[in-house]
């Protein structure tokens, strides 16, 4: 298995993946344009494990200079549970520390309750206390 940022040309395989192994695919901007906005951007934040050149988990680690978030991750169904997730996160949580960050957010979906356990097991917790709150801005 190996551990990489995703490339341009990986984003059909990235979408293609997401409708296989990610909660909530039919969001808005989960397409190739913001993927490409994103890879662009911040050429290491789309982290992907691959193993025979497919796919089989992929998170999203971005840094804004003063937070670090985590979203879309995702271990193919027929993959889980053997460390892909692990890997994934450990490699983002590396990436975070050299980026001299001091805390990590993880966005999940409140009923995708079958991540909870591996956000906890992972030393993640809830926090009640937040509600996020968003806006389309258009697309």
């Amino acid at each position: 298995m190996e551990l990489r940022a995703a490339v341009a040309a990986d984003i059909p395989a990235v979408l293609a993946f997401w409708k296989v192994a990610a909660e909530d695919t039919n969001r808005v901007g989960d397409d190739a344009g913001a993927v490409a906005a994103l890879i662009a951007r911040d050429p290491e934040a789309l982290q992907l494990a691959t193993d025979g050149g497919e796919i089989v988990g992929c998170l999203i680690a971005g840094f804004d200079g003063w937070r670090c978030h985590l979203y879309r991750f995702a271990v193919h169904p027929g993959r889980r549970r053997q460390g892909i997730g692990r890997l994934l996160l450990d490699a983002a949580e590396e990436r975070f520390r050299a980026l001299g960050a001091r805390r990590a957010d993880a966005m999940v979906l409140e009923d995708n309750t079958g991540a909870h356990g591996a956000w906890v097991a992972a030393g993640y917790e809830m926090q009640p206390e937040w509600r996020r709150w968003i806006k389309r801005l258009g697309g």
